[in-house]
């Protein structure tokens, strides 16, 4: 099997869908996929050092904004397909071009331009909504990071159930495991806590993660402890305009940090230090922080929306998503320091059997798949 896969539109901040394309590469490599990726010129060195044994294509440098980049997936990427005589194309983030001229496979992140269309700009969500029926109809194969995925694509974009390939996420042990007390201290002297306990809560501030309901939740739990833990909202600063006033609401004796993207080598000192990582999504795809957190041993408090209960299972706590029903929860694993060490235990536990080899397994599924149908 020789596979192009398009990485051109992962973006440089290389979160969530740039760690999925990056922990996949090599997996894929070490499954003895023949790969060609496409990128940008920006990543080219990066990829090249992921996957030594692969064909790099740096796409052209005028790509870097949406419309340019769907222009050349439309016209320079059947181009580099025809070039490379690769067999099959991976589009790793919704869209695809319309004429590949070989089977494409193509993964949906999530349906939440759908099911919660109220937390996405009116531009993003007729973008995506397009993109996602386009690939219903017109790929080869479908890859979805949960059940709760597939299901909701189903729903409202139709297609064909056998289609749909369920690839759950993996995570890196070797950056994501319980980290020591040198590393907490080091994440602590960053962030200027000193001994103060926190609240960690990480990914991009958009609406749909449920920020400042986590804020005002956070404030009524623990406003009238005697040393109030602070909350650490880590990741990129993102859309969501209500994050700011919640936050300028907080009464003066309570800490708010904001430290916008922290470096992946300090997440597992950031995860493992907190007394909770608090993550109360109104729906995900799949929840990547939810299960680096538990990889890193936290005690994780998340909601069952969508996808999460297929990450957290039972070694997470589960919480509502208005602010007194954070509150409650919170305040209870505040209390209960039994129940948070042996949430710590079962989410390290559970958190082992999310590998990115089993991932690459499900997407070579997927491709042998959309290959026999050719």
């Amino acid at each position: 099997m020789r596979l192009l896969l398009d990485a051109t539109a992962i973006p440089s901040d290389r979160g969530g869908v740039g760690r999925y394309v990056d922990a996949l590469l090599p997996a894929l490599a070490a499954r003895g996929v023949d790969l060609v990726v496409a990128c940008q010129e920006r990543d080219a060195a990066g990829t090249a050092r992921l996957v030594p044994g692969a064909e790099i294509v740096t796409a052209p440098s005028w790509i870097t904004g949406r419309p340019a980049r769907m222009v050349w997936e439309q016209i320079g990427l059947p181009r580099l397909i025809r070039a490379t005589g690769v067999d099959l194309l991976h589009s790793p983030h919704y869209t695809m071009p319309r004429r590949a001229g070989v089977p494409v496979v193509v993964t949906l992140h999530d349906a939440t331009f759908f099911s919660h269309p109220e937390l996405h700009s009116p531009v993003k969500k007729r973008f995506f909504q397009s993109a996602i029926r386009t690939a219903v109809r017109r790929a080869a194969g479908l890859v979805v990071p949960s059940a709760a995925t597939r299901d909701e694509v189903l729903r409202f974009a139709g297609g064909r159930r056998e289609r749909f390939q369920v690839a759950y996420h993996g995570v890196d042990p070797a950056l994501f495991r319980p980290a020591d007390e040198a590393e907490q201290v080091h994440v602590r002297r960053e962030l200027k806590l000193g001994d103060q306990a926190y609240i960690g809560f990480l990914g991009t501030l958009e609406p749909r993660k449920n920020v400042p309901a986590l804020i005002r939740g956070w404030v009524h739990a623990v406003g009238a402890l005697d040393s109030p833990p602070a909350l650490v909202l880590a990741g990129g600063a993102g859309w969501d305009d209500a994050v700011q006033p919640a936050i300028d609401a907080v009464p003066s004796h309570l800490r708010v940090l904001r430290p916008g993207y922290l470096p992946l080598s300090e997440l597992a000192g950031f995860l493992s230090g907190a007394v909770v990582v608090a993550y109360p999504s109104l729906g995900e795809g799949f929840g990547l922080p939810v299960l680096e957190a538990m990889s890193c041993g936290a005690a994780v408090l998340t909601t069952r929306e969508l996808s999460l209960p297929e990450v957290g299972g039972d070694a997470v706590a589960y919480c509502g998503t208005d602010e007194s029903e954070i509150a409650v929860a919170l305040g209870d694993l505040l209390a209960d320091g039994a129940r948070r060490a042996a949430l710590s235990a079962a989410a390290v536990a559970r958190a082992a059997g999310f590998t990115w080899d089993a991932a690459a397994r499900a997407h070579i599924v997927a491709f042998e798949a959309a290959l026999r149908r050719r």
